[in-house]
């Protein structure tokens, strides 16, 4: 998650909501992908830290499944961004700071609870919560003014 956090301050510098990905694979602990948001800079709302690692890894790995690995990440993924872990076979997830209004795991759409959810990964939730809670507090009480 230390990772995580990192690719989270690399979005937060450059004006992202600062949110980081990492994908490891279960058996090595090696990181295979990792990202932050970059959904402003490629004007595109896609580009969450999530999406962007999984395709990283995909691409990097050769195949379209992730089974055998995990992803961390700062923030409680949306909807969007559940759905492709989902879809990517990825073994756990594990994240920091809960997303009360636009989380889609254990907040707002529970996307793993729908009976129309294919795979569920294991999830785990709190992990680094104070420092990625923090920086996200940060960054909107900057944009706030």
């Amino acid at each position: 998650m230390e990772e995580a956090i990192k690719e989270a301050e690399k979005a937060f510098k450059a004006d992202e909501v600062p949110v980081g990905a990492v994908i490891v694979d279960k058996k090595t602990g090696d990181i295979i992908a990792k990202a932050g948001n970059l959904s402003e800079e490629n004007k595109d709302p896609t580009q969450h830290a999530e999406i962007i690692a999984i395709k990283e890894a995909c691409k990097k790995l050769g195949q379209s499944r992730l089974t055998g690995y995990d992803i961390y990440v700062t923030l409680e993924p949306c909807p969007m961004c559940a759905q492709a872990i989902s879809f990517a076979r990825l073994d756990s997830l594990y994240y920091g700071a809960e997303d009360k209004k636009g989380g889609g795991v254990e907040n707002g759409a529970k996307i793993y609870s729908a009976s129309s959810c294919h795979h569920k990964p294991d999830v785990y939730s709190g992990i680094y919560q104070k420092d990625a809670k923090e920086l996200l507090q940060r960054f909107f009480k900057q944009k706030r003014g």
